[in-house]
Order: structure tokens, then sequence, then C-alpha cells
């Protein structure tokens, strides 16, 4: 990568990301939007063998604006402007893929994750439906660029979120927001259910929060699964210490309940499931000083 590409990328995606701040921060939670962004740099389009609408099924659409009513109600929210397509902060730092870099990895990648060997790495080699994004393999310099100057600035402002938050409050509940497409990719006639809650299987986070969670969602007439298909990302298993009084849980919401996956713009269920977000937020927040006495909230 030319010295010029660099310094049109960074004008392009300057800044990276956002964090916004609550007047007061009230309550000790964390939001984070990784795969919200959408300003995709003109060198990567350049790159790339698809046309634009079609990187965008990565996309975790418009869902830094779902939760955009948190910071109102005390409480940051994070979100990337960087697409996911470009570079995934949800994966470990070094998952690199042989199939995509051109040169030698170095001895530090992660090359054998089954998200890599899927194409999904930081990196990705292909969006969500199996297309290939470029046109050609990536210089490897090209691919640490993008973790140096995104990735690890990234992850350094969200660690200092919620170390601040743990020591305001003295713990602190990281709520990882991300959308899911409407059809399984593996069985395009399928249904998804409305929301997957993702604690890693009970280690990221207190059961009591998630059960707590799962159960306003389906009073309020959702079909709720959990950490099926999706259990947590890197973000959810890396900041997830409950013992340390670091909470993490992930909430992936199906596309269809807002948005028209075809035309990526939003359908009148915007506006209630916006409500509805909001409502369980409100509950969490009010129960949310039991969690540091590990309480038993609800059960399924």
């Amino acid at each position: 990568m030319s010295r010029k590409e660099e310094s049109s990328i960074d004008a392009e995606l300057t800044p990276p990301f956002s964090v916004l701040e609550p007047e007061n921060h009230t309550a000790p939670f964390v939001f984070n939007s990784p795969h919200s962004g959408r300003s995709y740099p003109s060198a990567f389009l350049k790159a790339s063998r698809l046309d634009p609408k079609t990187l965008r099924k990565s996309e975790d659409a418009y869902v830094e604006q779902l939760f955009m009513p948190v910071v109102e109600l005390g409480a940051p929210l994070m979100h990337a402007h960087f697409p996911r397509a470009y570079l995934d902060v949800n994966r470990e730092p070094y998952e690199l893929d042989p199939v995509l870099i051109a040169d030698t990895l170095p001895h530090y990648a992660n090359s054998q994750s089954v998200r890599v060997i899927g194409g999904l790495g930081t990196v990705a080699r292909v969006v969500t439906d199996q297309e290939e994004i470029y046109r050609e393999p990536m210089k490897l310099d090209a691919a640490l660029y993008r973790i140096k100057r995104l990735y690890q600035p990234y992850h350094d402002t969200l660690g200092s979120l919620l170390a601040r938050c743990q020591s305001a409050f003295g713990y602190t509940i990281l709520i990882d927001c991300h959308s899911m497409p409407s059809n399984p990719i593996s069985d395009p006639h399928g249904v998804r259910p409305d929301f997957v809650l993702g604690d890693r299987f009970g280690a990221s986070c207190s059961p009591d929060l998630t059960h707590f969670v799962l159960s306003q969602l389906r009073a309020m007439g959702y079909v709720v699964e959990k950490n099926k298909p999706y259990a947590g990302g890197y973000i959810t298993e890396h900041y997830g210490r409950p013992d340390c009084g670091t909470h993490a849980l992930q909430i992936e919401i199906n596309r269809a309940l807002y948005l028209d996956e075809a035309t990526f713009e939003f359908t009148p269920g915007y506006a209630v499931l916006r409500d509805h977000l909001m409502s369980l937020i409100s509950a969490l927040f009010e129960m949310s000083p039991e969690i540091g006495q590990v309480p038993r909230w609800a059960a399924e």
C-alpha cells in the first residue's frame, strides 16, 4: 500500500469510531456496536470484486441507531465507522487468512481458527454469504496496517471505557450489540429467532443477567434463543470476566424486525423494536445494582 493510499484511507476513516458519552454515567453499563460501520474507503471498494450493496451484507446495519437512546438513559455507546468487511474487531487481533494474504504469515498469526477457515478472520475474505471480497490476494503489510490503525485503538478505547466503568461502580456490564440475517446461510428457507443471546455458554457473565434479558424479551412476545447459533465472539469472550466483576453479553437481533434487507431501509417495525429495547434497558438499569451481589434475577 502506498503512502498516498494510506493517507486517503486515514482521511476517509477519521474518526474510525465514536464514543457517545452520557451527560452523567448513571449505570454500570457500556454498550458497543462493532459491526455497524458503513464508511467504505474508496481504495477498498476499488480492490473489491463486489459492488457496495453486496459488501453491506456483512453489516449489522444501523444497530448503533437502535441503541442510541442508551446515552440519554445514562450509559456510553461505542460504535465503529469502518465496516466489518474491511476490518473485524470482534476477532483476535491476528486471525489472518493464508488464502487471502499473499505473503508468509508471521509466527503469531492464528491461521487455523474456525472463523479464519470460514473466510471471516480479522480481515475478512468473504462477506457473510460466502462471496469473495477481493480481486486478488492482499499484501501482509496492508492487513497489518488496518490492525495497527483501527483494531488496536478500538480495543484500547473499549478497554478504557470498561475499566473506567468498573472503577466508578465496582463492576461493569458490557452489552455487545449485533444483528443477524433473517435467513440462515446454510438453510435459505429457514427462519432465525428474533434474538440470540450469547454468553459463551455461561462463561462471560452471570447466568442471571442472561436469564433476565431472555425473560424480558420473551415477555414482549419475541422468540429468543441462547448461544445458538451465536455464543458470542472475541469481544464477549475476551472482556467477559464475571469473577473479576466484568460481565459481557452479546445480543443478536434479527434484521427482519426492523430492516428491509434488500434495500437497507427501515420498516415500520424499527420504531417498535427501538421502544422495546429501551424498555429492556430501563429494566436492566433498575436491576443492575444487584448484579454485584450475584443475584438470582429470574429463571427461564
